[in-house]
């Protein structure tokens, strides 16, 4: 389960930041995922809430901003929505394309106090 390294890392961004800010607590979190990662969103969850647990992010308000799936056509320059990293071009069914959007995985923001 890849999730729960990811969920780790985010954590230890998140605590290193509100180290820096001599913060006392980690009031909100919003993060973006993409669409196209190989994250499982139910794994995530699970190891999110038993990550957090006795961290400053324990009761903080999380906000995931699920960002969808889009590539350019490197044939017919033809930008188009993906579902699945091989979807082919929707203009002329190229299959060699460049994915700009839906692959990210950032901590946009964080709210502490």
């Amino acid at each position: 389960m890849h999730e729960l390294s990811i969920v780790t890392g985010i954590i230890d961004i998140a605590l290193r930041e509100a180290e820096k800010a001599h913060a006392d607590m980690i009031e909100a979190i919003e993060l973006d995922i993409g669409c196209l990662t190989t994250i499982e969103m139910t794994a995530f969850d699970f190891a999110w809430r038993q990550a957090i647990k006795g961290t400053l992010l324990e009761g903080c308000t999380r906000i995931v901003n699920r960002i969808e799936g889009r590539a350019r056509c490197l044939d017919c320059d033809t930008v188009f929505g993906l579902q699945q990293v091989y979807d082919a071009c929707t203009g002329c069914g190229s299959h060699w394309i460049a994915i700009e959007e839906g692959r990210q995985l950032s901590v946009r923001a964080l709210t502490i106090s």
